[in-house]
């Protein structure tokens, strides 16, 4: 009898190891997911193939290529092609292109992060995850600092345009624009963005002293649960950023 209690003893304690070795495996792979691999090509500031597949990078968005500073992020990945990096995976798995959505760690450094801190993205991210408040806080650095995409306007229109409404509400979204300055503003070559810089809008008119302009968007561009809103001059500098 007593050697029979001991092989239930031994065989309920094996159950709780095995239970705990699953939940545990269970976490690790779909809340915090960290695997090796070889980074073989940049495709452009955040956007990456590696021996297991292509990667785009979490929680930033570079510029658009001919967009000023299209090439600082893609140059500073470069520094990583033929090095092995950990692929991290927190909440997302992949995007609708398939590529996978993974935060690329180098030698304890989160590159990610590390983009946003030079003022080479903003951050972008539809969920929230264990680095969010680290690429926030990166990024008011930055934006503080006016690095990188963060930099001033020098135009002498810069100061004075206005946002003085930002319509998200589907169907009629629109931006209206107002120039408080003393003078006329050319605001031809001026574009206006969104977070996902998927919707570039480029200006092309003279809004004079005191007059205001509204500009009206067909679809669903400003999202409903948040958004930025970013004016850059014909240069890619910029002039007025708003974020709801």
């Amino acid at each position: 009898m007593k050697k029979l209690n001991i092989l239930i003893f031994i065989l309920i304690f094996n159950t709780f190891i095995l239970l705990g070795y699953l939940v545990s495996y269970s976490n690790e792979n779909t809340t915090n997911k960290r695997i090796t691999a070889n980074i073989t090509e940049v495709i452009d500031g955040d956007t990456i193939d590696t021996n297991l597949g292509r990667v785009r990078l979490l929680g930033i968005n570079t510029p658009e290529k001919k967009q000023r500073l299209y090439q600082n992020p893609k140059d500073f990945l470069s520094q990583f092609k033929g090095k092995q990096v950990y692929l991290e995976q927190t909440n997302e798995d992949k995007d609708k292109y398939g590529r996978m959505l993974r935060y690329v760690i180098y030698q304890g450094i989160n590159v990610n992060k590390e983009i946003i801190r030079q003022g080479w993205a903003h951050y972008y991210s539809y969920e929230t995850d264990k680095y969010s408040s680290e690429l926030q806080k990166a990024e008011q650095s930055a934006r503080i600092q006016e690095l990188g995409i963060w930099e001033k306007s020098k135009d002498s229109c810069s100061g004075c345009i206005i946002l003085k409404k930002l319509n998200n509400i589907d169907p009629g979204e629109y931006v209206l624009l107002g120039n408080s300055c003393s003078f006329q503003c050319n605001l031809t070559g001026y574009t206006i963005d969104d977070d996902s810089s998927s919707h570039t809008k480029k200006l092309n008119f003279i809004l004079n002293q005191g007059e205001e302009i509204k500009i009206d968007y067909s679809g669903s561009i400003w999202n409903d649960a948040g958004d930025s809103f970013y004016l850059r001059d014909s240069y890619g500098y910029l002039v007025l950023f708003y974020r709801y």
